[in-house]
């Protein structure tokens, strides 16, 4: 299992775990990915955020959303939601973020179904995060995959992150990467 440990602003608050305490319990689970997750704060607390990160990790660190601060990472994450504020057309979206990013920069896209699995093998991506595949009490989740996870994830091109609920004890053939947040921090 190789891991991408998602941190969760919401979830560190609700517990009572500084991004210090989440990155060295990521780094005890010899994690490869950080994805920094805040929806609700602004662009000054979330650079703030990267920066503590990036002084005390040195593994890929991901920013979910943000792409403004692409400058203090190594990548993006985007959710469908997200993409298509940008454009209706996630092609167009994908395009667009890779102008801003760069090629030298980590780019990842959710997905949810075999469509949109398909749809993201035609962008310029380094990753998808397929899921969910069981519920999590971290997101809000409409569709969950459960064993239809793996055999989804075979038709992607890109590296594929399961994503929702997903534990370390979880196996899939055509995964690279669980990721894991609020069961590093139980």
């Amino acid at each position: 299992m190789r891991l991408y440990a998602l941190c969760d602003q919401e979830l560190l608050d609700l517990k009572g775990i500084s991004v210090e305490e989440f990155v060295a319990i990521a780094k005890q689970n010899s994690a490869e990915i950080i994805q920094y997750r805040n929806k609700t704060a602004d662009i000054a607390f979330i650079k703030q955020q990267l920066i503590k990160i990036r002084k005390i990790y040195d593994g890929f660190l991901i920013v979910n959303d943000a792409y403004e601060l692409i400058e203090f990472c190594d990548g993006v994450h985007l959710g469908q939601e997200d993409l298509k504020l940008i454009d209706s057309d996630i092609k167009n979206t994908v395009k667009i973020i890779r102008a801003v990013i760069t090629k030298d920069k980590i780019l990842g896209i959710s997905t949810h179904n075999i469509e949109e699995v398909l749809q993201a093998n035609e962008c310029n991506l380094n990753y998808i995060g397929l899921g969910a595949y069981r519920n999590t009490s971290t997101k809000e989740v409409s569709t969950i995959l459960g064993d239809t996870l793996d055999s989804i994830a075979s038709h992607s091109k890109h590296f594929v992150a399961a994503i929702g609920g997903v534990k370390k004890n979880d196996s899939f053939t055509h995964v690279t990467y669980h990721v894991i947040g609020s069961g590093l921090v139980s």
